[in-house]
């Protein structure tokens, strides 16, 4: 029996999600191996959550030089970039708010999916502005 093009689509999504959970494990397992890298290297004076506070500082100050070094040519394919990035920060806030057992998980999920989606419309609204300068004014 052939399968329709929904239940095809349901078994490609099953299977990019099954990939997603497979790569955030390897994520997960190689920056909990760093962690500890870290701390025995320095005979654990190095906690392995100052390792990765570290590295969410760190990508703080590259993603501020990134983002100020832009031409205003590149803004609004970049924002509808960062639209997109939000929209998968929102579905994983939707899972933190609906699966999660704890009420700081929970609170956080919703403070994230708050946020995503003050920058999601933010971004279209900024986008849609962009676009308008480039058309041609009608007398």
């Amino acid at each position: 029996m052939e399968k329709t093009a929904l239940e095809q689509a349901l078994d490609q999504l099953d299977q990019a999600s099954a990939a997603a959970r497979l790569a955030l494990d390897q994520v997960q397992d190689a920056a909990d191996a760093a962690g500890m890298a870290a701390h025995a290297v320095s005979g654990g004076a190095v906690d392995p959550f100052v390792f990765r506070f570290a590295i969410f500082v760190l990508a703080i100050f590259v993603g501020y030089y990134v983002v100020w070094s832009v031409t205003p040519a590149l803004h609004t394919p970049l924002m509808a970039v960062t639209n997109a990035i939000s929209s998968v920060i929102v579905v994983g806030a939707l899972l933190a708010v609906g699966i999660s057992a704890s009420g700081l998980a929970t609170g956080f999920g919703f403070v994230a999916l708050v946020l995503a989606a003050v920058n999601i419309f933010g971004g279209f609204l900024v986008t849609q502005r962009m676009l308008g300068m480039y058309k041609k004014k009608e007398k």
